[in-house]
């Protein structure tokens, strides 16, 4: 089955269920036990499903991307790190601005084409505008999950099947 060569993830609400820049206060630190705070000790979680989906993408050898466009750069890095994300991801666009950008800067960084490429958002106008240049987007509203990283992959091959019969 087709695969993508580049799997592409917002952040806000997509990976985490909160905006970095608004909802949670830097700096943040991990305790013994593994969890995550911000400065006022309030427990900073991801969407459950998230580690696993991360883990088996980077197994079998999928590239990842991050394409966030907050304007808490640093908090944003700096809970990938104290998560284990950093691990997983070969690229970063963490930086505000349009997605139209940094898909353009991915697109140059990895030599992938936008053809072959997956991209998991929660907000419309980021999938409307990544998809305009070819990249198959899968809209995850209640942040990503199994079913809804399914979805998107079923999406991507549709749509890569759609391409290859139309070529013929």
């Amino acid at each position: 089955m087709a695969e993508p060569k580049l799997i592409v993830f917002d952040l806000d609400y997509t990976l985490w269920p909160f905006w970095v820049d608004t909802h949670v206060d830097p700096p943040f630190h991990m305790t013994s036990d593994g969890k995550v705070y911000d400065s006022h000790n309030h427990h900073v979680k991801y969407y459950k499903d998230v580690p696993e989906i991360l883990n088996s993408l980077h197994n079998s050898g999928v590239k990842l991307a991050i394409a966030s466009r907050t304007c808490a750069v640093t908090e944003a890095s700096d809970l990938t790190r104290l998560f284990k994300w950093d691990q997983y991801f070969d690229y970063r666009q963490i930086y505000p601005g349009s997605k139209i950008t940094h898909f353009k800067k991915l697109h140059v960084m990895s030599g992938i084409a936008y053809e072959e490429m997956l991209f998991f958002d929660d907000e419309h106008r980021n999938i409307a505008d990544v998809s305009s240049l070819g990249v198959a987007c899968q809209l995850v509203p209640q942040g990503i999950n199994k079913e809804s990283f399914q979805t998107g992959l079923q999406l991507y091959r549709r749509l890569k099947d759609k391409r290859e019969a139309s070529s013929r």
